[in-house]
């Protein structure tokens, strides 16, 4: 080890720039994946946020099933009625609005029974409440955009005038800022058309999806069954993910960059310590000649990759971490520590293996080199 460290040492802007170079492949892994967690809250956090274990849409909306999707009151009432389950009708639906001060927002309007557990409540002002239909609790990035407490907010081209009750923690859909409105609120906003005046007991009794509490019990079997019964397609939770606008596409994609760059990472260090040992053959050829062990020069091998992988990955993920803060909130970024940590993990792990690329050519080499039976 001590002789790894001198070498180090005596060798310092070799290994600064591999370093250099892993600093840059950890920051770059770690960016990346902030983005990907950032991109994949900004689409579904409203959806994950959700108390609900199964999501049940209409049969035969295989994509986009928020936006196709359409299940009556009966389904959302006869699931409610087997046993263990508790079902509520969920609306989702992206509109626009202007509030009373002229402030112009996007957001995804999800329609929800007051008091039921897909209702998210109110961190500050109060939650919707069935004896006030037109009220809205808004997410922070609503409030952050300037819609308040208090403003009348007007769904464009419907004339849907909603009052700003409440707001609730930062949630999102489809990259569009939540809001909450009362299940009969959103069937006004899904089926009215522009330029008329329709009650809203002369619309649909239709929503999106019922959202479904199950029990651990509840079987393949008897979910199938119960689909068959209430003529449903019910998935998991985190497969209704899939049915946000453009969320398979982004992690894809994501996903897709971080594995190419995992792939790099052991190339990029393979590479630089082959060519390294290559130059300093002489010497291991010297050390094998006064004694030296093979596994000795192994150890003093990966010594050296052990001390410049791990620290190019800890300083490129103080640089991810950086990252987050510098852009805080303005994009989708998302790094937590647990995945940082995770993250930087596995860089090293890949790391390690491609200077073991280099570890055979170190078992080999022959001392009878600095006697000068290579010439």
């Amino acid at each position: 080890m001590f002789l790894a460290l001198l070498e180090l040492r005596a060798a310092r802007g070799r290994f600064l720039l591999m370093g250099s170079v892993v600093v840059l492949v950890a920051a770059l892994v770690g960016i990346v994946s902030g983005f990907t967690t950032g991109l994949g809250d900004d689409t579904v956090s409203a959806l994950r946020g959700m108390p609900a274990t199964h999501v049940a849409f209409a049969p035969g909306s295989d994509s986009d099933q928020f936006a196709r999707s359409l299940v009556d009151e009966r389904a959302a009432a006869d699931w409610d009625k087997e046993e263990g389950v508790d079902a509520t009708p969920l609306g989702v639906a992206l509109t626009r609005g202007t509030t009373n001060r002229d402030v112009e927002v996007d957001l995804a309007a999800f329609g929800v029974e007051p008091g039921a557990f897909t209702d998210p409540g109110a961190d500050r002002g109060k939650a919707l409440d069935a004896d006030e239909p037109h009220g809205i609790v808004i997410s922070r990035q609503l409030a952050d955009d300037g819609v308040h407490i208090g403003d009348t907010l007007t769904v464009d081209r419907l004339g849907i005038k909603l009052r700003v009750v409440g707001t609730t923690s930062r949630s999102s859909y489809g990259h569009v800022p939540a809001a909450y409105v009362t299940a009969d609120t959103w069937r006004q906003i899904r089926f009215t058309t522009p330029g008329t005046d329709v009650r809203s007991e002369d619309l649909p009794a239709q929503y999106s999806a019922v959202a479904l509490e199950l029990p651990a019990g509840f079987a393949d079997q008897k979910l199938a069954g119960a689909d068959r019964r209430h003529h449903t397609a019910t998935v998991p939770l985190q497969d209704a993910f899939a049915a946000a606008p453009g969320y398979e596409g982004e992690r894809l994609t994501m996903t897709s960059i971080q594995v190419f760059l995992f792939l790099i990472a052991p190339l990029v260090v393979g590479a630089f310590f082959a060519v390294w040992t290559v130059q300093r053959t002489p010497e291991l050829a010297l050390l094998r000649a006064m004694g030296a062990s093979r596994h000795r020069l192994l150890g003093h091998t990966l010594a050296q990759a052990a001390v410049v992988v791990a620290l190019g990955t800890a300083v490129g993920a103080v640089l991810a971490f950086a990252v987050g803060l510098l852009v805080g909130e303005r994009v989708p970024f998302s790094l937590p520590a647990s995945s940082l940590a995770a993250t930087m993990g596995a860089v090293v792990l890949v790391g390690l293996a491609g200077s073991a690329l280099t570890l055979r050519r170190v078992t080999t080499v022959d001392p009878m080199t600095m006697l000068g039976a290579a010439r």
